[in-house]
């Protein structure tokens, strides 16, 4: 099972990135999809949450800025980011559990200028 990660990049402070996470392999889906960030010298810590059902759940830090969503069908979890700050520079990971199992992609960096 794979989770590929895209979508990050560089962005003006204020601007948007959406970022995606494709799972692959034997994985029939994707029960709980998540996505964590990691700034330089800081823990890593959880952005957002989705059920399969579509139920979500947001630090703080991102309310009302950020949108996970999922398909289904494609087996992919996405994060829309909005308003994006400076203090949202980080590498940000996916991760998936399914049947129990948990899974991480590979982190895709996001920048945000001042």
């Amino acid at each position: 099972v794979q989770l590929q990660a895209s979508g990050g990049g560089l962005v003006e402070a204020g601007g948007s990135v959406r970022l995606s996470c494709a799972a692959s392999g034997s994985i029939s889906s994707i029960n709980y999809g998540a996505w964590y960030r990691q700034a330089p010298g800081k823990a890593r810590e959880l952005v957002a949450g989705i059920t399969i059902d579509g139920r979500t759940n947001y630090a703080d830090s991102v309310k009302g800025r950020f949108t996970i969503d999922r398909d289904n069908a494609k087996k992919t979890v996405y994060l829309q980011m909005n308003s994006l700050k400076p203090e949202d520079t980080a590498v940000y990971y996916c991760r998936s559990l399914s049947l129990g199992n948990i899974y991480w992609g590979q982190g895709t960096l996001v920048t945000v200028s001042s």
